[in-house]
């Protein structure tokens, strides 16, 4: 899917070959001043090519969050003293279903804001659902119970998330990163919706209106 930033990287990659042909060109007339200049334009844009590919790349399945975005169903089915079944649906329709143990269904997300100077390339206040697992009331039963946790995120080659993270350079172009989760009781069947605000994640019972 083509994308601003797929985009901008295209361009500036055309601009880098541009200037490295102009430069190659002013080298053999002897221009070296010309040739020098012509050739650090052809870095730099290539640079800045590599860099929008990648954030390209590493915000595929972000998906962009307005005031309040519904991110997920959850239909709860208890199948036992602590046990239950999770149906979740996420919003590009991916079904997942995960038998938990606990007292309350646990959902938690990555939510990746950028810079407005960035948000000209594209790039918008953006979530991804990561977990689901079962949650105890009791920190003792957390501790000794069983634990049941899983991913629903999709695989990735570049996660825009942990680049963030991880690369210093990129600083200047995040606003904000975090985590956020929000956890309900899963004691009684029940149709819920995560949604996803600016000030992080919820859980409400499903809608009953069209």
């Amino acid at each position: 899917m083509t994308t601003p930033l797929t985009i901008c990287a295209l361009v500036l990659a055309l601009v880098a070959l541009l200037f490295f042909s102009a430069g190659i060109g002013a080298f053999r007339r002897r221009r070296w001043l010309g040739g020098l200049l012509a050739g650090l334009v052809a870095a730099l844009s290539f640079a800045l090519a590599a860099l929008a590919a990648t954030l390209g790349v590493g915000v595929q399945g972000y998906r962009a969050l307005t005031l309040e975005t519904l991110a997920a169903k959850v239909k709860i089915e208890p199948t036992g003293p602590r046990r239950f079944r999770a149906t979740v649906t996420l919003a590009d329709s991916a079904l997942h279903m995960f038998d938990l143990a606990g007292d309350a269904v646990y959902v938690d997300a990555h939510i990746l804001k950028w810079n407005p100077i960035v948000n000209l390339l594209g790039l918008h206040t953006a979530y991804e659902i990561d977990r689901i697992a079962g949650r105890y009331d009791r920190v003792e039963d957390e501790r000794a119970g069983p634990r049941t946790v899983h991913s629903v995120a999709g695989t990735k080659l570049v996660d825009a998330f942990d680049l963030a993270r991880r690369f210093r350079f990129l600083a200047p172009l995040v606003d904000a990163q975090y985590g956020s989760a929000t956890f309900v009781p899963a004691r009684v069947p029940a149709e819920l919706e995560v949604r996803v605000s600016t000030t992080g994640l919820l859980i409400r019972p499903a809608s009953t209106g069209p």
